[in-house]
């Protein structure tokens, strides 16, 4: 553990965004709007009547907070290479708003704005996405429903990670790598784009909690992992980050991973704190009293929940009130 930490560090570093599905790259951003309640959509014409505004002869963005870009307004531009069909094709508020809709993830305690570009950036044409901040940028043809499905759920993906598992969570990030099979040699910050750790967090969250249209290609970026779907847990993880059942610390929480019936948990130090079990969901299943010893605390569940029935078949996480020692998950067979 000790001798990883700075690898985690340095990979975890803020990175840039993978290519979509469609061949639509993306970036991450080190600057973000205001946070508001929620996922708040600002529609190309909006961005363009409120958050925008010319100087020399220029055209930019500049959002709260004061994030500021230029805007590349014509496909003639030196910097577009491929013109398409002669003219900047927006992404439809509409159908952001339905990829929203179809996103199977609890998304309660995750704001964040989303301003739909009626041009792309000079610093980078592509959609990106920062802490709370979400920036669709515009095709040079008319994009498909899939594409803008997939991007934005690949980009709001990035804003649930920032959310919910920062780089600072290394004990989280540790535990998520080792789920997906990932390399602290392979998979790092400098890694191609493909490799780095957040572009395969925000592909997973868009092929696991995407809606049909946003996975209506059926594959991830990175053809060299395993689909998601088929990492056994990977879902459980994600969701548990979500609920906060999943929390960072020096000091492990011990158990079995595999269970039948009643199981027992531990660690090491003398801070008496209540466990509580949670389902995947991040339900509140049953809270377990500590017993203190000379150097741990032990906890023993009896494979029931708080009604007296007894959980078969299910992954559970285990996780001190306190906080110290992370979570557990558990898989409970019969």
């Amino acid at each position: 553990m000790e001798n990883r930490l700075p690898t985690l560090r340095a990979l975890l570093t803020c990175a840039t965004i993978a290519l979509t599905p469609h061949g639509a790259a993306a970036s991450e951003l080190k600057s973000a709007a205001a946070h508001v309640a929620g996922i708040v959509v600002h529609d190309a014409a909006e961005t363009l009547r409120d958050y925008c505004h010319r100087a020399e002869g220029r055209l930019w963005l500049e959002l709260p907070g004061g994030a500021r870009w230029e805007l590349v307004t014509a496909t003639t531009d030196p910097l577009i290479a491929n013109p398409g069909d002669g003219a900047f094709h927006v992404f439809d508020a509409t159908e952001v708003r339905a990829a929203l809709d179809e996103v199977a993830f609890p998304m309660g305690s995750v704001s964040a704005e989303v301003f739909i570009l009626p041009y792309p950036r000079r610093a980078s044409l592509e959609s990106a996405a920062g802490p709370g901040l979400i920036l669709l940028s515009p095709g040079v043809r008319v994009l498909s429903r899939e594409h803008q499905h997939s991007e934005f759920v690949h980009e709001l993906g990035h804003v649930v990670q920032y959310a919910l598992l920062p780089d600072s969570d290394l004990d989280g990030w540790e535990r998520y790598m080792d789920l997906r099979g990932l390399s602290s040699e392979r998979n790092t910050a400098t890694a191609p784009h493909a490799d780095r750790p957040h572009e395969i967090w925000a592909e997973d969250f868009r092929a696991l909690f995407g809606g049909i249209t946003a996975n209506a290609n059926g594959t991830i970026e990175n053809a060299t992992l395993v689909h998601p779907a088929q990492v056994s847990g990977l879902g459980d993880f994600m969701r548990a980050v979500a609920e906060g059942s999943i929390a960072s610390s020096a000091v492990r929480l011990v158990s079995a991973p595999v269970v039948s019936g009643a199981v027992s948990f531990s660690r090491f130090g003398t801070e008496a704190a209540v466990l509580d079990v949670f389902d995947s969901a991040g339900r509140r299943l049953a809270s377990v009293m500590p017993t203190v010893g000379a150097s741990s605390v032990a906890w023993s569940w009896n494979g029931e929940d708080r009604s007296g029935r007894r959980l078969r078949g299910e992954v559970v996480f285990a996780r001190a009130r306190d906080g110290r020692g992370g979570a557990v998950r558990v898989v409970v067979t019969h």
